[in-house]
């Protein structure tokens, strides 16, 4: 079911030709706007999400705004490429000579939300050290859903 739902929006935006990519995805149990507002909060990702040390979105919720936000050692200045609520989230980024590209995408399904997440890095970094940034793409993405899940069945049962 997912990868036909997945597949059938065409939302593998990030470059699956990459030295480094990676796609995960998560049933929710919670409506998709709760989830879509979750995620779209850029300024507070790190409430939820104990891996964003910090985020800032510079104007509004709309494509070519940029935010700056922290994960991990460095910080990232990234700029939003699609913005369709309440689907579609998507960016780009270039943090250490990674040049990254990352796409949310949520999908209504019997009043769950099937959330998936595509991340693809670029570079001479990621050439190089191939393996152990897909390591940790592979965390990221699986923890960010971990993340993502947690705050909008929170969100949803009202606790």
């Amino acid at each position: 079911l997912l990868s036909t739902i997945l597949f059938t929006h065409g939302c593998t935006e990030a470059n699956q030709r990459a030295p480094v990519y990676a796609r995960s995805d998560v049933e929710i149990v919670a409506d998709i706007r709760i989830v879509w507002d979750v995620m779209a909060a850029i300024d507070r990702w790190p409430e939820w999400n104990p891996d964003v040390k910090e985020a800032s979105l510079d104007g509004g919720l709309a494509e070519g705004s940029q935010f700056r936000w922290r994960s991990g050692p460095g910080r990232i200045t990234s700029t939003l490429t699609r913005v369709e609520p309440p689907h579609v989230l998507a960016w780009t980024g270039k943090t250490f000579s990674i040049d990254a590209i990352h796409v949310w995408h949520l999908e209504g399904h019997t009043g769950n939300t099937i959330a998936t997440t595509y991340e693809s890095w670029d570079g001479v970094i990621a050439r190089i050290f191939r393996a152990a940034c897909q390591r940790t793409v592979d965390r990221s993405l699986e923890a960010g859903l971990r993340y993502l899940k947690a705050e909008a069945q929170r969100r949803s049962s009202g606790t």
